[in-house]
Order: C-alpha cells, then structure tokens, then sequence
C-alpha cells in the first residue's frame, strides 16, 4: 500500500508542472492557435521541442516569439504577439513547450 502511495505521489509530481504550464498556455490563448501533439493554425508544440532540441538559446528565442509575435519559420501564417504573457510567463512557457517529448 504504501508503495502505490509513493508512485503516485511521484507521478503527480512529475505531472503537476506539466499542467501547470499547459494551465498558463490555456489561460493566456496560445491553445486557440496551438495543440501539444497536432497542427492547427501554428506548429504542435511537440513539433517545436523538436525543431529546437538542443538549442541553448531556444528558450530565450521562443519566450521573444511568445511576447513580439514572428513569421516566417513555420509557414505564411505569422504568430502575433501576445500582450498578455510577460517575460517571466513566456520563458515559462517556452521551457515547458521545449521539454515535450
């Protein structure tokens, strides 16, 4: 019993930031043009982990992206920017968009 206890418990832990930031990305509109695992209007976000994996400046490159809008990488459709998200939620949120596997 206890052992049941301790994996769960170290999988709501493990879940928790996850849905904390899919949280935040719902809360500030990016779901309206993104999806963790399939294209709508913009990238998977899923796509995106990929596309940057192992880049060190991703993170600070994508959390621009989030705030300033950009074009051109992902097709003819330009990303707007987004006055809602600051700096601190945008890195946020660009962190947990790079760790989707």
């Amino acid at each position: 019993m206890k052992r049941a206890l301790l994996i769960m418990a170290a999988a709501a832990a493990v879940s928790a930031p996850a849905m904390a930031d899919e949280a935040l990305a719902k809360s500030k509109n990016c779901m309206a043009c993104h999806a963790v695992d399939k294209k709508l209007v913009g990238p998977s976000y899923k796509d995106v982990a990929k596309k940057y994996a192992g880049d060190a400046k991703a993170a600070d490159m994508l959390a621009t992206k989030v705030m300033k809008g950009g074009s051109g990488v992902w097709g003819a459709i330009p990303m707007p920017a987004n006055p809602q998200v600051n700096a601190a939620e945008a890195k946020k949120l660009a962190t947990w968009v790079l760790g989707l596997k």
